[in-house]
């Protein structure tokens, strides 16, 4: 079964006016809530590891369509937007997007934040915390190993890493995302750079053959890869294991798939964190993956910060997970191997003869 038939039929975009209205900067937001204290026991964050805000476009894409126009994956992905563009100015902040403020119009940015609040979106601090989580991982394996030079990220269609995170040579992101939300945010990010000697593709995940669309945009499955999972719409469970046939056909063996996996609410088997985690566990190793998790507390305690009473879990899991099989490309490339040795050995018994 495709993903997309597991998708629910969402309401369609609305088009940008013809001639749209000159923008402005959009105005600084209002003081935010957390329930979290920023008591970094690290040092603060090094700006050359990010895009600075004098490399962001200055949003000539045009005003989003009107509210009621709006697709729900949509009003989820511009939330997201928001809370990364309030953490980026926070003295202290877990990460820095200077591309998230220009994602959001003049109108959007006047709205308060619970206009954009969506079911698709997990809490404020569960976001910022997987945001962070992410982003150092993910920089720390591309900066230790020459290997992942192939980067496949599942998102929400706005999802800004490709941009404001610093690639080495010769890097291809591939962003994976519903094609109408990231047509909106390409509108709003005209003039955005990738890194030099970098490209990214982007795949709509509306595509009837998610696999072969990646190949068709130069993924190579006998090259190593790393993915994550973050703000990608899976509603159900089915969702999922279809996603894992995917990156399980098209990821050499030893390459790492990371994120944040959501709360399903069709999921009966997982009743609380630790069931949840057994089913994960096995339902990653039917596919090839060796799976670990990691806590929200314990990354906020690595990082610094002191989580109030009022924290709650959202029934969403971290993970990260290396893949232990031969990707469908290395199989073919194996066989072909051995046919060719085999057509040699009859050769050389011929002559022999």
């Amino acid at each position: 079964m495709d993903i997309v038939h597991t998708m629910t039929v969402l309401l369609t975009l609305g088009a940008p006016p013809r001639h749209p209205p000159p923008r402005l900067p959009p105005p600084r937001p209002a003081a935010f809530s957390s329930s979290w204290s920023c008591r970094m026991k690290r040092g603060p964050l090094h700006p050359g590891t990010f895009a600075s805000p004098a490399d962001a476009p200055r949003g000539r894409g045009g005003p989003l369509p009107h509210p009621e126009q709006r697709d729900p994956l949509l009003l989820a992905a511009l939330r997201a937007a928001r809370l990364r563009d309030e953490e980026s100015r926070r003295p202290d902040p877990l990460f820095i997007d200077p591309y998230a403020a220009v994602l959001l119009s003049l109108d959007v940015a006047q709205q308060t934040s619970d206009y954009l609040v969506s079911h698709l979106m997990p809490s404020e601090d569960h976001y910022r915390l997987t945001t962070r989580y992410v982003d150092e991982k993910l920089e720390h394996l591309i900066s230790s190993s020459d290997n992942f030079r192939q980067i496949v990220l599942l998102t929400d269609g706005m999802d800004t890493r490709p941009y404001r995170l610093c690639w080495p040579r010769m890097s291809v992101v591939y962003d994976v995302s519903p094609g109408r939300i990231f047509s909106t945010s390409a509108q709003q990010l005209k003039g955005a750079k990738i890194s030099r000697n970098c490209v990214v593709f982007h795949t709509p995940l509306e595509s009837p053959d998610l696999q072969e669309a990646l190949c068709k945009n130069g993924f190579n499955g006998n090259r190593p890869s790393v993915w994550i999972l973050q703000g990608l719409p899976l509603f159900t469970s089915t969702s999922l294991e279809n996603l894992l046939l995917v990156v399980s056909n098209l990821a050499t063996k030893g390459s790492i798939f990371m994120g944040e996996v959501p709360h399903f609410p069709d999921c009966t088997a997982a009743s609380d964190l630790f069931s949840k985690q057994g089913w994960l566990d096995k339902l990653f190793f039917t596919w090839g993956f060796r799976v670990s998790f990691d806590h929200y507390e314990n990354v906020a305690n690595d990082i610094g910060l002191d989580l109030a009473p009022t924290w709650k879990q959202h029934g969403g899991v971290l993970f990260v997970a290396e893949q232990l099989r031969f990707s469908d490309a290395q199989m073919e490339s194996f066989r072909m191997h051995f046919e060719r040795a085999e057509e040699d050995a009859d050769e050389e018994g011929f002559e022999e003869l």
